[in-house]
């Protein structure tokens, strides 16, 4: 296994920053594309652009109805997940949208199983919205980037460090092929927090010192068994409890917060994880197995340090923030406000005073507008390495050993199947720290 490190580009032209200037700053710097100006065509070509959605959940139907919202010339053209009733459920919804028009999914292009997203890339889309349990993304996204198509790639990107490994290896592929890649880590396409995150870069607290960020909420619906199912599909749709198919929470949702730390820091990626993490409240087999509460600690080259805090359990405080303290001054961000401040000495000296916009519907905006234009869009380093901090931090936890990132990005471990099966599976064990191993 090839090895990497952190202190080598990805790519002899495109680096890591190059990734992040583009998707991260462009927006604040005025690039951000509104919904009428979103259809620019290419050489004065008017081509109706044909979408296929992997995964139909309440996300990827979300991201489906943003996409058809994007653009007056695209129509979702396949749907594929691996549950036929859970398709039918988001294609009910789709149809009550304003955009019932573009809908263009007859039978024949409804696919279920675990090979409907080949079934789906193979059926003429020219754009494909990954949204499927995250220990599929990897998969899902090479089959997409092979068959030349443009992709919005939901967040987590991977789920272990081999997942990681092959998107940063998909992420220069993309980039050969001249395709868009678009993350679902739609804060950076949030005003507010652009605006915030740009005051910062330019030098408005001076040099960041120490962060954190925190997602504290309840624990998201566990799905109880159902006569008839199997391992495999209990499992399956009830992935959100289970570390091998969600990587847990700190990776499937708190991620975000993460994100903002990768963000503050344009890109730098921390040398080292401490911290810890349980299982206090969590019980019941439907609960699965993951963790309930995550504490950690990343420390960077130059000294600085990031806290992050997380949790789901029930009866507790919604907490959703993100703090840097610089030399110079200190910034406070609540994105759900959104309340973004800055002070110095004790006075505020910037408030956020702007347009709040629908984030969601921004980075499909700039999706296809990327697309329609031939604008350079290829965010797969950033969310390789922003689901990579929380995937090190879920490590750190599980196996109770302060971690580096070198060894977090090339570790071994891997959570997908060697084949993909309906049937029994094994109930996963609980990692217990100092006995659970580092892979």
């Amino acid at each position: 296994m090839k090895k990497v490190n952190i202190n080598k580009s990805v790519s002899g032209s495109l680096t890591r920053r190059d990734f992040v200037r583009t998707s991260a700053t462009a927006a604040a710097l005025g690039v951000v594309t509104i919904p009428a100006l979103a259809n620019v065509r290419s050489g004065g070509r008017s081509d109706t652009l044909k979408i296929g959605l992997i995964g139909c959940g309440g996300r990827g139907t979300g991201a489906a109805a943003q996409a058809l919202a994007a653009d007056p010339d695209v129509v979702l053209h396949a749907m594929g997940d691996a549950f036929d009733d859970q398709l039918q459920s988001s294609l009910k919804r789709l149809k009550k949208s304003s955009n019932v028009n573009r809908i263009d999914v007859p039978e024949a292009r409804q696919f279920s199983g675990f090979d409907a997203y080949k079934q789906v890339i193979d059926s003429g889309v020219d754009v494909v919205l990954l949204a499927t349990t995250p220990v599929f993304r990897p998969i899902h996204l090479e089959y997409a980037i092979s068959k030349d198509k443009h992709v919005f790639c939901e967040k987590p990107v991977a789920i272990d460090a081999p997942g990681i490994r092959k998107v940063l290896e998909l992420a220069e592929e993309a980039e050969r092929r001249d395709l868009r890649l678009m993350s679902g880590f739609c804060w950076r396409y949030s005003l507010p927090q652009l605006a915030t995150y740009k005051k910062i870069h330019d030098g408005a607290i001076g040099e960041i010192r120490a962060m954190e960020t925190t997602y504290q909420a309840g624990p998201l619906t566990d799905v109880p068994r159902q006569a008839g199912w199997s391992d495999m599909e209990w499992q399956l749709r009830n992935w959100k409890a289970f570390t091998w198919l969600s990587g847990d929470h700190i990776v499937e949702q708190a991620i975000h917060a993460i994100d903002w730390i990768s963000w503050a820091m344009q890109g730098e990626m921390p040398v080292r994880v401490s911290g810890n993490g349980g299982r206090q409240c969590r019980s019941g087999e439907w609960t699965g197995n993951m963790y309930d509460h995550f504490s950690m600690c990343y420390e960077f080259a130059d000294g600085q340090r990031a806290f992050h805090l997380c949790r789901q359990i029930a009866n507790t405080p919604f907490n959703n923030n993100a703090y840097f303290m610089g030399t110079e001054g200190y910034c406070r961000s609540n994105p759900w406000t959104p309340e973004c401040v800055i002070e110095n000495n004790g006075h505020e000296i910037w408030r956020y005073e702007g347009d709040n916009n629908d984030m969601y519907q921004t980075e499909h905006n700039e999706l296809f507008a990327a697309i329609r234009s031939g604008r350079k869009l290829n965010e797969g380093v950033a969310m390789a390495h922003s689901t990579m901090m929380g995937i090190m931090g879920r490590m750190c936890a599980y196996s109770g050993q302060s971690l580096t990132w070198d060894q977090c990005i090339n570790s071994t471990e891997s959570f997908a199947p060697a084949e993909w099966a309906w049937g029994d599976v094994p109930f996963p064990s609980v990692a217990k720290p100092g006995i659970t191993p580092f892979v």
